[in-house]
This record gives C-alpha cells, structure tokens and sequence, in this order.
C-alpha cells in the first residue's frame, strides 16, 4: 500500500463532518431476541472534508491535494480535531496520558496506543502517526528524553529505547502525543459546483481511514 507523510490541509479539516464507525451483524429471532457479531477489531474513521471548503480558493486546495494523490491510490495524513491527543482535546498531554507497556528488562519497543474507557469496558486504538515534536514519554513517572533515552518511529508510532535507557522488570512506560489518522480519497472523482457566485461548493468529498501494516504502509 503506498503512503504519503503529508498531512491534508488543517484549515479544511477544521470544517470537516465525520468520526468512527464500526461493523456489526444483526440476526433478529422469531422470539425478538437478536444476535449480535462484530467482524471487525477496530473502529474505521471517515470524514467528508467538503464541508470545510468556504471559497474558490479551498475548492482549489481540495483538488491539488487530490490530484497530488492520485485519487483514491495514495493515502495521507489527516488530523481529526474531535480527537488527536492522548487526552481530551482541550487538554495539555503530559508524558503520563497513556500506558502503552510494561517493560521487562529485555524489551525495547513499544507500540503507540490510546485507550477508551467507559464503565469497566475499553477499547484500544493503535497509534501510527504520531506528530513530530509532540511525544512526550516517561518511565515509571519519569521523563525520559526523545533522542538521549528514545527514539520515536513517526512513520509507525513505534517507541524504542535506547542501550542504557530499556525499561527494567514491571516499569510502566506512559506517553503523551498528537497523532494523524492515516486516510485516503473514498471516490475517484470530485464534482465541483459553481453556481454560488466567488463561493462554489463540492457536495460530498469523503477520506476512509486505512488499515496499516507494521511498516506504517
């Protein structure tokens, strides 16, 4: 799959409709009861980022961005201002927002991830692109530094830490970040209406969030 490290215009974003979706078979028995079966692991996020063009200009923008993609062949980054920290959006992350392992002694990666919780259920999201300059981590309550103690995968959302810095036998790891939700084009076409003067408007121009390999692709 190809992927390209280029985020979608964050002022159009910005006026984007969407969020999660998920997958769920219903087979409804005679008696009314209904079984219910989840195909899918993981919420897939989509979003109609037409709604955040407001003149000719971010009509134009959307279609460079489009065609500098291919379509729909090249996925991208996009930022979901509902949700792209380790904490609620209007929040400052610190380097205890979510724990992401517990080290052992031996390992040295870590994945990225985001954890929802209501009641005594939760859901794990695993985090691919983070954001440049925004990951926080600590180990044990202590803050450890990006490139002295760690180094972080953008492309993966993979931590690992350095020789001297591996987290020892039951030390939790914890971080704070920004991330990108990885996406491509969901329609090999963009029809543009220009019957509102200076202004126009492109109906419906949807991004799908992709499923990555290990490798961020």
């Amino acid at each position: 799959m190809a992927f390209h490290e280029i985020q979608f215009p964050n002022r159009i974003a910005y006026g984007a409709t969407g969020g999660p979706m998920r997958k769920t078979e219903i087979a409804s028995q005679s008696s009314g009861y209904e079984q219910r079966n989840a195909p899918w692991t993981a919420s897939r996020h989509k979003y109609n980022v037409a709604s955040g063009a407001k003149n000719f200009n971010d009509l134009h923008t959307i279609k460079t961005f489009w065609e500098a993609r291919l379509g729909q062949l090249y996925g991208f980054r996009f930022k979901d201002f509902a949700d792209f920290k380790s904490c609620p959006p209007s929040t400052a992350t610190t380097n205890l927002d979510q724990t992401i392992g517990v080290g052992n002694g031996t390992v040295t990666t870590f994945q990225m991830s985001k954890v929802y919780t209501s009641g005594s259920n939760s859901y794990t999201r695993v985090i691919q692109k983070p954001v440049s300059g925004t990951v926080l981590v600590a180990v044990n309550g202590v803050a450890k530094t990006e490139g002295t103690n760690y180094t972080v995968n953008y492309v993966t959302g993979v931590i690992t830490f350095l020789a001297g810095s591996i987290p020892g036998a039951g030390q939790a790891i914890t971080a704070g970040f920004e991330f990108d939700v990885p996406v491509r084009f969901d329609q090999d076409s963009i029809e543009t209406n220009l019957s509102n003067f200076n202004s126009g408007q492109i109906d419906a121009i949807t991004l799908i969030e992709l499923r990555l390999n290990s490798s961020g692709q």
